[in-house]
């Protein structure tokens, strides 16, 4: 005979000995010995191919008690021969059906707690097969608990999560459809796993309203919260073309409808201010887990508002603007992220919440609230750093749409706002091309806009007409702001009359004179002086080098640029000379237009 067979039937023989022998004893009766062997035994049998052997055993209705006891020992070794006879069908099959089997017939609590450090042991590529093998036998397991069942359902969700959480969340439409590790498939068979204690906490609310297992709906509610930020939170929803059923979307539904069966849902959008969280000791611990909060409540808003999962339950009682102040909190936690997953979704709800809303009904008064001024901000962020060009794009689109829906009075303060915090020469210009506008709107309309027009605009214009740092004002890096400035100057000279001053420029000309006009004057005097100084140095030292390929550096509007030959620096300085010579004819005709006005002025009254 053969060694290696040899060895098997002595596994077998091992493992028969060990069964007969147990089989006489009390359950009491059973030493850590007999364990110890059973395990070696059962392990050797299926690592040697002979599972439909171990299968027998464990039916044999004579060692139902040994089982109960002892059977948990086998879940690794099963896990492990589950996987290594992955090309086996007969094998794999015989050690599926020891595993149902495990589950049916073992201590409830010793098998449950086998399971679960199975699941906790697995890492990298294997931790979805891992936890979609044994997802079934967990659920049938705590089905059977009857103490701490709640607390055992909670301690599995949160440990499928873990364990799920470092894995990277699919995005394109071709990660999505080979989900690679199973991300995607695990998640919604998550889910699956979760509706059974679902359905019981529901049918026990429905039998009586008093009833409230507040343990089981905190551990399903805590699921939900993990479930949002990961994977919900990164993961593209969108419908995509030739996906039928997109497997996020789904899990999202899923969660969703979770949190409506257990009546939590409308409580998390709109009373998220409640102290939820226990009382922790470490200030740390808190912390994080009010941001873990803060971004699943973001998610499940954007869940809501923007791809409509679950709208149908709400209520159709609030205004635009309330929806609005509810989510502001939730668009500020998502657009203060970087990655492109989060930042679209701030940008989407945001924009949902806009479009919502009539222009100008947006009350000046939501600016007293915070969030409403740090939003716009982080918008500009978004905007001038964002290196996603189409974000930055989106979220220029939406801040017009933000200004458009206040009315005169928030405009003019988000104006005066942003002016003070953008510290962007484009964002500075953008928005003073809005307060021209706006000055437009109010001297062309009938209502008397009293925001845009009189002492309010006085106030507003020494903002606008003035040069950060005086003459010594860097003008190609402001050269933006400067130009939307001198801009907006010329309108109100040409649109404003100085017999009917509605604008009030004419009153204050002598400080836009003394602020803004003689500054730009001496600091464009300056610039092109240093500029032409420049060019004329290079053309020297080209000459002396016999090369226009010599690599150097220039600063330029304060920043250094990259490495560069000669020729391209200059062709750099002419084109900010050029800057400065535009600069300085929109000038010329600005205090053209100041003096031929007032010179009609005074011929009027000569």
């Amino acid at each position: 005979m053969p060694e290696e067979q040899s060895q098997t039937i002595m596994a077998v023989d091992e493992l028969q000995a060990i069964v007969q022998r147990c089989q006489i004893l009390e359950e009491a009766d059973f030493k850590g010995e007999d364990f110890n062997l059973f395990q070696v035994a059962g392990q050797k049998c299926l690592e040697d191919g002979y599972a439909a052997q171990l299968l027998e055993v464990i039916q044999n209705e004579k060692n139902k008690v040994i089982i109960k006891n002892m059977g948990w020992n086998l879940i690794s070794p099963l896990v492990r021969c589950i996987f290594m006879y992955k090309q086996e069908d007969d094998k794999r099959e015989h050690c599926l059906k020891i595993l149902d089997q495990l589950a049916e017939l073992c201590n409830p609590k010793e098998l449950f707690l086998s399971l679960l450090e199975q699941i906790e042991q697995t890492s990298g590529e294997q931790v979805c097969q891992t936890v979609m093998l044994l997802l079934q036998p967990l659920q049938t397991v705590l089905l059977k608990l009857q103490n701490k069942k709640a607390y055992s359902v909670g301690l599995s969700l949160a440990m499928i999560m873990n364990q799920l959480t470092p894995l990277p969340v699919p995005y394109t439409k071709q990660q999505i459809e080979e989900d690679k590790l199973g991300l995607c498939q695990c998640c919604n068979a998550v889910v699956d796993f979760a509706k059974p204690f679902v359905n019981e906490l529901v049918k026990n609310m429905e039998k009586s309203s008093e009833y409230n297992d507040v343990e089981l709906k905190e551990e399903l509610l805590k699921f939900c919260m993990k479930s949002l930020k990961y994977p919900l939170l990164t993961a593209q929803l969108e419908q995509l073309e030739g996906i039928e059923e997109h497997p996020f979307r789904h899990f999202a539904t899923e969660i969703v409808d979770i949190l409506w069966d257990i009546k939590e849902l409308i409580p998390l959008v709109f009373l998220r201010h409640r102290d939820r969280s226990p009382h922790w000791e470490n200030q740390e611990f808190a912390e994080m887990e009010q941001k873990n909060s803060a971004d699943s409540l973001a998610c499940l808003s954007y869940l809501i508002f923007v791809q409509h999962l679950g709208i149908a339950c709400f209520p159709v009682v609030f205004s635009p603007s309330y929806l609005l102040q509810c989510n502001m909190t939730h668009i500020e936690v998502l657009l203060k992220r970087t990655e492109e997953s989060m930042l679209s979704k701030g940008l989407d709800l945001f924009e949902s919440c806009l479009l919502r809303m009539e222009d100008d009904s947006l009350l000046h008064q939501y600016l007293e609230f915070r969030t409403f001024i740090n939003v716009p901000q982080d918008l500009v962020k978004v905007m001038t750093l964002c290196p996603i060009e189409h974000l930055r794009k989106k979220s220029l689109n939406i801040l017009q749409l933000f200004i458009d829906k206040f009315d005169a009075e928030g405009k003019y303060t988000l104006f005066r706002c942003l002016l003070k915090t953008s510290n962007h020469a484009g964002v500075e210009g953008y928005i003073i091309k809005n307060i021209k506008d706006q000055i437009h709107s109010s001297l062309t309309k009938a209502c008397d806009n009293v925001w845009f027009t009189g002492h309010h605009l006085i106030s507003l214009l020494d903002l606008v007409l003035m040069l950060p740092e005086g003459a010594e004002t860097d003008l190609l890096q402001h050269s933006d702001r400067i130009m939307a400035s001198l801009n907006l100057l010329r309108y109100l000279v040409i649109k404003d009359c100085e017999s009917d001053n509605q604008t009030g420029v004419w009153t204050t000309l002598a400080k836009i004179e003394r602020n803004f006009l003689k500054p730009l004057h001496v600091g464009l005097n300056m610039s092109k002086a240093h500029y032409e100084a420049e060019i004329k140095n290079k053309k020297e030292n080209r000459k002396e080098a016999h090369s226009s390929n010599t690599v150097c550096s220039v600063t330029v509007g304060g920043e250094k640029m990259p490495a560069m030959t000669t020729e391209m620096q200059l062709q750099v300085l002419h084109s900010a000379l050029f800057t400065f010579d535009l600069i300085e004819s929109v000038l010329a005709r600005v205090e053209e237009l100041i003096e031929v006005k007032i010179k009609a002025v005074m011929d009027e009254h000569s």
